[in-house]
């Protein structure tokens, strides 16, 4: 069954978020959400979020899930938000684990900060799947750029969250805390033994150069053949070369001390002091 995807592009983070729909039914599913964020003057706001609620509520939806396809370092979900409007279940891979393990000491959360994924409602874990209204989606765990990474393989499209972008792009960066190129690339090789006609739906996009808008929409077929980095059957070692090398020359997303503390806790804000204030921790030289 092929899902209905409409895609939502955040210009602020060059996020795209997806409200996937059974086209048999008004049951969806909204992936990688995007909560603004004016990271100077350490406000919110939810415009993004709102344009999604809008949609759900003009084409009468039901929202049955929010899924991560991991712990975002460059936006901050909405997740949270959206479901207070909408409704709906909160899931990410149970890679979530380890991430709020080596972020929870980085960020020196203290005994406090529950390291084990009760902040989501679902964990998923490698060969669950799931239901949106009578179609049926299918997990892989696909790490290597967190430890948490998922596709979700929902009808004849598969959500790749940064694993992959556009095959004039290339692949997401390995650099961070648990990333590893090794299990990117084996992941990368899990999501193209997907059937070549297999619409895949990448997390951000950047328009690589000579190109002049931005693209979320690709097949596997595509990938398999085209993807600069990964495309024409690139070796594991060329390809684990080139990531390395080309990693440590890439700056800190702009909005990862932010969004790792948020995403981390499903969205939520840290517990607010006794005033009621939230506050974020900056750590010194640990990222």
């Amino acid at each position: 069954m092929s899902p209905d995807v409409t895609a939502f592009f955040d210009d602020a983070t060059n996020t795209i978020s997806y409200v996937v729909r059974d086209p048999m039914s008004r049951a969806c599913a909204i992936l990688d959400t995007v909560l603004d964020f004016d990271h100077a003057a350490g406000r919110t706001s939810t415009t993004s979020a709102d344009r999604i609620i809008e949609f759900v509520r003009h084409e009468a939806l039901e929202v049955q899930w929010l899924l991560e396809s991991h712990v975002h370092a460059d936006h901050l979900s909405a997740a949270p938000y959206i479901q207070e409007h909408l409704g709906g279940r909160i899931g990410i891979g149970e890679g979530i684990c380890t991430v709020q393990d080596t972020f929870g000491k980085v960020f020196n959360e203290g005994t406090e900060f529950a390291r084990d994924g009760s902040q989501f409602d679902q964990l998923f874990a490698e060969g669950d799947s799931f239901h949106i209204g009578q179609l049926r989606g299918d997990v892989l765990h696909t790490p290597g750029h967190t430890p948490a990474c998922m596709t979700y393989v929902i009808g004849d499209a598969a959500f790749v969250g940064d694993t992959l972008f556009m095959p004039d792009f290339g692949t997401a960066r390995c650099d961070f805390p648990g990333g590893s190129a090794d299990d990117l690339y084996a992941s990368i090789q899990k999501i193209l033994r997907l059937p070549e006609a297999t619409r895949i739906f990448v997390g951000h996009d950047y328009k690589a150069p000579g190109r002049d808008e931005f693209a979320w929409e690709t097949t596997v077929g595509a990938q398999k053949a085209l993807n600069v980095h990964i495309g024409g059957g690139t070796s594991k070692e060329d390809f684990t070369k080139m990531r390395q090398t080309r990693d440590a020359t890439l700056p800190m997303p702009k909005l990862i001390v932010p969004s790792l503390q948020i995403n981390m806790r499903a969205g939520h804000m840290p517990e607010p002091d006794a005033e009621g204030d939230v506050f974020l921790k900056l750590p010194i030289n640990k990222l």
